[in-house]
This record gives structure tokens, sequence and C-alpha cells, in this order.
């Protein structure tokens, strides 16, 4: 049950250039909500155009097909921002936002936010640097359901989602793991699908799963199975 409160910015990436007594005002402007797990933060179908920060936890950008599959945008952590989009064109919303953890985010309003871009040229440059990210990662997206089968789109969404280990160097992991049915949907196909791409992973020694985190042993095979792969999804 969302919960009105009070709390800071400071961890808000896209905030860091902003005084101290300007950070102190957006937080007093801001609204303050508690998100249990599974919680939806926002509906697609919603009125509302305010941005949301999120201080606490992570939260799953998502939409829906017509059969009603999940379909994965992306996830936002703490420290991160989402619903920019509506608040600058004043479109309705492009997709649902649900919490994947327990979370405290801040909404302010577009008024609000589009008045801390005029007054602020570091953060209006920010976010015009995600919002071409956004535009290269669909592209990408839309090449890949063009040319690509679905077993070779789960390998790729995996080496996208693969980072630096900081405890093993020259070593690769995901963490945390998101669920089959989270990276089905990124990839556009089903949970058994992903189920059976890691398995086989599994046994070919290239990816190890340990508690929340998969490690990827030997990215460079993993990419040239990737790149190996037909639209069968066979070799």
């Amino acid at each position: 049950m969302a919960t009105t409160l009070e709390g800071r910015l400071d961890s808000i990436e896209l905030l860091k250039s902003l005084s101290p007594a300007d950070m102190r005002q957006l937080e007093k402007q801001a609204v303050w909500r508690r998100y249990a797990a599974g919680e939806q933060v926002l509906d697609r179908s919603s009125m509302s155009r305010d941005v949301f920060f999120v201080v606490q936890g992570r939260v799953n950008v998502v939409n829906y097909s017509l059969g009603g599959r999940e379909i994965a945008y992306a996830s936002v952590g703490a420290g991160g921002f989402f619903g920019e989009l509506s608040a600058i064109d004043g479109e309705p919303r492009s997709a649902s936002v649900v919490a994947a953890e327990r979370c405290l985010v801040a909404t302010v309003t577009p008024e609000i936010f589009n008045d801390v871009l005029l007054k602020n040229p570091q953060i209006m440059h920010l976010v015009l640097s995600r919002l071409v990210r956004i535009i290269r990662t669909s592209n990408e997206r839309i090449m890949d359901l063009s040319t690509l089968g679905a077993v070779q789109r789960v390998h790729l969404e995996l080496l996208r989602m693969a980072e630096p280990d900081p405890l093993q160097p020259n070593s690769w992991l995901i963490y945390p793991m998101p669920t089959q049915s989270q990276i089905a949907g990124r990839a556009s196909t089903t949970r058994e699908t992903v189920a059976r791409v890691i398995s086989q992973l599994q046994s070919s020694g290239i990816v190890r799963r340990k508690d929340k985190s998969l490690y990827i042993k030997d990215r460079a095979r993993l990419e040239a199975v990737a790149a190996r792969l037909g639209p069968s999804g066979e070799e």
C-alpha cells in the first residue's frame, strides 16, 4: 500500500549537479510512496504524467501483448528514474511499471520536472543522452526480432545483461539474475526457451548458476555460439 512520506534524493544520479538548496526544494515538492514487491507502480492507462525517481529498490518496465504475454522493456534500480517521456511530450504512457522488490519512490509533476531541465543544462543533457540510448536500444530490438531466432535472442540478451565481475578480473556475471519469465520478456520468447538455453549453456560449461548470480565462465565462447546460431536455433 502506498504511503506518503518525505525522504532524500541525493542518490539519484540524474540530480547530482543540483545545488543542496535546489535538491532540498525538490524533495519538498516530491510525493513519496512505498510499494511492495509485485505491486503496480504505474499503469499504462494512467492519466498521470509525473516523473518517478527510484530511491530504494528496483522496478520493471513492462508491456503486454494482445495475448497477455509480458514483454519486459527495462529494469530501473535505486538511483534511476522513469516516466520522463510523458512528462516531456504530454502523451499517454508507453508502458506499465511493477515493483520487482520493496521500493521507495518519489514523484514530481511534469511542470516541476521540465522546470528543472530548463534551469539545469547538465541535467537536460543527461536526459537527452538517455533518450538517445532508448532509441538505439529500440532499433537493436527491432533488428533482432526481424533477423534472429528466439534461441539466438536469448543468448544475446544474456550477453547484454552481463557485467564485469568486480571480484574476478576478466570475468562476467549477471546479478541479480532475472527470472526466466523476465528474460523471456526481454527476448520476446517463452520461459521454456530461456530455461532450455540456460540449461544447455550450463551443460557446456559456458555459464554457472549460483544463488542469485549467473557467472559467464567463457564470454568469448558464448559470443561465438550466439554468432553461429541460425534462425532455427541450431548451429
